[in-house]
């Protein structure tokens, strides 16, 4: 039986998330846990209180749900085409888990859907990749960063950030897990977070490529990708500018708070 929610009740105040729980459960086949659904209407409620929700153009909680069908249903804009994950794949508290080889997301979001002076990606990450170098999110097509959003664990270690410019933003430190992002504030200037902390970067911005943007690969042709990964993300955002350490302390409390509700 799919629960009905309704906006108001037992504190969920956002029809946004009412609407998300709904179809999750219907996914599912079952109800979510009270404290699940709270997490997701908190995370919906902080989002509009710091001016970043209507950034957010594609996104999905790949956490929460009871089933890999409930996990895939999006929050925000399209759903992501399934490539190879299977029930395995999925943990209710810690989200999807890559192979490194064959296993992507097709987010159904061009690169160039986003102004080419206004725009993101970001992941949450629970655990890295056990690889050298794969890729979290993103698009590049061969031997032109100039078009790319693409974020990827480098061999290294490190986190390297391409977004529209000839250069990239790199943070050459460990990374273990959380949240993961990048964006472009304008023409000039990018900001990539790691490990709670911004790098900013100044590089000219190009146009974007038309490519879809994956999440746990990265996109270098209509059909073609590069880099799998094989970590395991709890989230994933698409969309225009925004800030950074807002967004990361949302999703940050939002996985937090799902794994607390989880019996």
């Amino acid at each position: 039986m799919t629960l009905r929610w309704v906006p108001g009740w037992n504190g969920l105040t956002e029809p946004e998330a009412v609407s998300y729980v709904a179809a999750v459960e219907a996914a599912d086949g079952q109800e979510l846990e009270f404290g699940v659904a709270r997490a997701i209407n908190d995370f919906v409620t902080g989002c509009k209180q710091d001016e970043i929700w209507d950034a957010i153009k594609a996104c999905c909680i790949l956490a929460g749900a009871r089933t890999l069908d409930g996990a895939l249903v999006s929050l925000v804009g399209g759903a992501p085409t399934n490539n190879n994950f299977v029930a395995g794949d999925y943990d209710r508290e810690t989200g999807l888990v890559g192979d490194g080889s064959t296993k992507y997301l097709g987010s159904n979001r061009a690169t160039n859907a986003d102004p080419q002076n206004s725009n993101h990606i970001s992941v949450f990450a629970s655990s890295s990749s056990q690889a050298g170098f794969n890729n979290l999110i993103g698009t590049r097509l061969p031997g032109d960063n100039n078009s790319a959003r693409a974020m990827h664990l480098n061999s290294g270690p490190g986190i390297v950030g391409y977004h529209n410019s000839a250069g990239a933003t790199n943070v050459t430190q460990s990374f273990s897990s959380g949240f993961i992002g990048v964006t472009r504030l304008n023409n000039s200037s990018t900001v990539l977070r790691v490990n709670g902390a911004n790098t900013p970067s100044s590089e000219t911005s190009s146009a974007l490529n038309t490519l879809i943007i994956p999440v746990f690969a990265r996109r270098t042709g209509v059909s073609t990708l590069d880099g799998f990964s094989d970590a395991r993300l709890a989230f994933y955002s698409i969309g225009e500018s925004l800030d950074l350490a807002a967004l990361d302390t949302r999703v940050s409390n939002l996985i937090t708070a799902i794994g607390a509700a989880i019996p």
